[in-house]
């Protein structure tokens, strides 16, 4: 049984997500709390494997809340909160701070049935205490004519901040498709774009492909490679692939196709088996494929897929991949010459 603490200043809400959750047979909600002080104790009483949190509550923010649980006793936590364009930016910093995942506050029997999934998979996921990573010196990199493109979900917030933070002003140009709620990903795009030194941004449709920038798939929107008077985004409405949009699967068999063996694939954390096809035609192709370790990994379902359909040419700690990336992409002095 998968045991959960549910925190939330609603009685209603925390009524509605016990009810709720306690329709799976696998899960059993031990305590509810309505403040971060009722919460702290009731971790240490009952030991969850599960907390659902709000981030709007009296007495203490959420977010600080989690910061304390991720410091002090690290502890897979799914955040309930309203996924707006306003709460995006919250939902967001409890990603890095380490949450697992967040979901919003809704009254459908879809979306609560979608937390149940959530708890499922948060209760299998590795969560550490988080440990500030000193981004290094990156001194001659030279780009070549290599792309990158990155795949990613549950986990990915804080795995691409550690990668793409160590990326240099003049890095490869890079291609990536997270899952991620609509509302989320242009303020996604903004942080990564103040805290990194690559000029990264949401990707818009016929964008042009330039060393030194970052696309971001938009929410709800594939996002491939084209050549059309060079390298350009293309952005579809697709039908989700693997239940997703954008899909990952999307990227990477486009990637495949247009610059085969000049393009570098990644694939980083996440629940299920999106990008292991995609990765794999790459691979066919010629293109390098990494693939994160499970160790280093939220969930290793994703990266664990690609693994065994035979697409990552090799597995890599997360600290390790921005590296690798450039050590393949950059041009050596022998070739500047």
């Amino acid at each position: 049984m998968i045991r959960v603490l549910v925190v939330d200043d609603s009685a209603t809400m925390r009524g509605l997500i016990t009810a709720t959750l306690q329709r799976d047979p696998e899960i059993i909600v031990i305590g509810q709390a309505c403040d971060p002080i009722e919460a702290r104790q009731a971790i240490k009483d009952l030991n969850p494997d599960v907390v659902t949190l709000d981030i709007e509550m009296p007495n203490m923010n959420g977010l600080d809340f989690l910061e304390k649980i991720m410091r002090l006793r690290p502890t897979p936590v799914i955040m309930v909160s309203t996924l707006t364009h306003e709460g995006a930016e919250a939902n967001l910093r409890a990603l890095e701070i380490g949450a697992v995942d967040c979901i919003g506050k809704s009254f459908d029997n879809d979306g609560f049935e979608l937390l149940a999934e959530k708890v499922r998979m948060a209760a299998k996921s590795r969560v550490r205490a988080n440990v500030v990573s000193v981004k290094p010196e990156v001194g001659g990199f030279a780009p070549g004519d290599r792309l990158v493109a990155i795949g990613s979900s549950t986990g990915g917030v804080e795995a691409l901040l550690t990668i793409l933070s160590r990326f240099p002003a003049n890095c490869p140009p890079t291609l990536i498709t997270q899952h991620m709620p609509p509302a989320f990903t242009t303020r996604f795009a903004d942080r990564l774009n103040r805290q990194c030194a690559p000029e990264i941004a949401e990707a818009s449709d016929d964008a042009e492909i330039l060393p030194g920038h970052v696309y971001l798939a938009p929410g709800n929107a594939h996002l491939e490679l084209v050549r059309q008077g060079g390298l350009r985004c293309r952005l579809t409405d697709a039908e989700k692939v693997n239940g997703h949009r954008p899909s990952v699967d999307v990227l990477f068999k486009s990637m495949a196709r247009v610059t085969g063996a000049k393009s570098l694939g990644v694939i980083l954390t996440g629940m299920g088996r999106d990008g292991a096809q995609g990765l794999l035609a790459m691979r066919k192709a010629g293109a390098t494929t990494l693939g994160q370790d499970e160790n280093s990994c939220v969930v290793y379902g994703m990266p664990k897929a690609a693994f065994e359909a035979g697409a990552v040419g090799q597995q890599l700690g997360l600290e390790k991949i921005a590296d690798r990336i450039l050590q393949h992409t950059s041009v050596q002095p022998k070739e500047r010459a």
